[in-house]
């Protein structure tokens, strides 16, 4: 029960889109902060700009994930590509602690050098381009957001966090350069060491929501109810045996064991098989294999 090729092209069609759109914005804002950063003399616009530029890479590592796990299943690969999205997703989770740990190292070298007489006040422009990065950073959220729930991409979805935690950097950068213009020069640094905080967290919800799918692991206990009430609303299913579930990139892969009249011929065990596996794949999108076996009822 693989995708159609209808909805493949639907899947990469959003997601070359939306990844398009967003290595556009985040070039251009990432100039725009950097320039700001340089001309005002603030280090946490400058890190705040370094976050942005490495979106553009992520996203790039979006496009290819995304891609590749949109192939058809082959000979070496009969269960499909789903996981390669998870591999993208796990290379956005390293980019981005990468980025938060080489942006918190040089704030705190500033933070223990205790210069603070050295550190140059940041000037209007940075907090100007801080509240413009927070405001597009939250649109991008939500429109990648939206996106990717819609075509239920893990690697879209993680690329919306890294939008998410570039404008909570922002927002750690709006008040460090503010705090610095009302004559706290170090809070410059330590707006930049809130950004690493931010940054290392997204990258491990990434992580381990990738991890969780590359390791087959099984739905939640609401998921498995509603599976189970639907098998058991076939009137000639006496009882479940067994039900497991397992989450294969964003698909998810059933295994029931039904109870049925023990009387019935192979033939008419069959036939309930095949209207519970219906019933399931009409009720479930998101799941591409189910495997049905009878047993006769006790």
């Amino acid at each position: 029960m693989g995708k159609s090729k209808a909805t493949e092209n639907e899947f990469q069609r959003v997601a070359n889109r939306v990844s398009f759109i967003t290595i556009v914005q985040n070039a251009l804002l990432s100039i725009f902060k950097l320039v700001a950063g340089i001309f005002a003399h603030s280090n946490a616009m400058i890190s705040d700009a370094i976050h942005s530029a490495s979106d553009v890479f992520s996203t790039i590592v979006v496009i290819i994930g995304v891609k590749l796990a949109s192939k058809e299943s082959d000979k070496e690969h009969p269960y499909g590509h789903e996981r390669l999205e998870c591999v993208a997703a796990i290379v956005l989770a390293m980019v981005l602690f990468i980025t938060g740990l080489e942006i918190g190292i040089a704030a705190l070298k500033d933070i223990v050098q205790g210069n603070y007489g050295d550190l140059e006040v940041p000037g209007m422009l940075a907090l100007i381009a801080a509240i413009v990065s927070i405001v597009v950073k939250e649109a991008m959220y939500w429109y990648t957001r939206h996106y990717a729930k819609k075509i239920d991409s893990s690697a879209l979805m993680a690329d919306a966090w890294h939008h998410r935690s570039d404008a909570l950097s922002s927002i750690g950068a709006f008040v460090g350069i503010g705090g610095a213009m009302l004559g706290f020069p170090v809070m410059d640094a330590v707006a930049s060491l809130v950004i690493f905080v931010f940054i290392v967290k997204a990258a491990y919800d990434i992580f381990k929501d990738a991890m969780d799918k590359m390791v087959d692991h099984s739905c939640d206990a609401k998921t498995e109810k509603a599976l189970y009430d639907c098998v058991m609303n076939h009137e000639q299913v006496l009882g479940i045996d067994l039900l497991q579930t397992r989450i294969f990139g964003n698909k998810i892969y059933v295994d029931v064991e039904i109870q049925v009249n023990g009387s019935y011929t192979l033939e008419q065990a069959h036939t309930i098989a095949e209207e519970v596996h219906e019933n399931i794949e009409h009720d479930f999108p998101k799941v591409k294999h189910i495997m049905v076996h009878v047993n006769p009822a006790k």
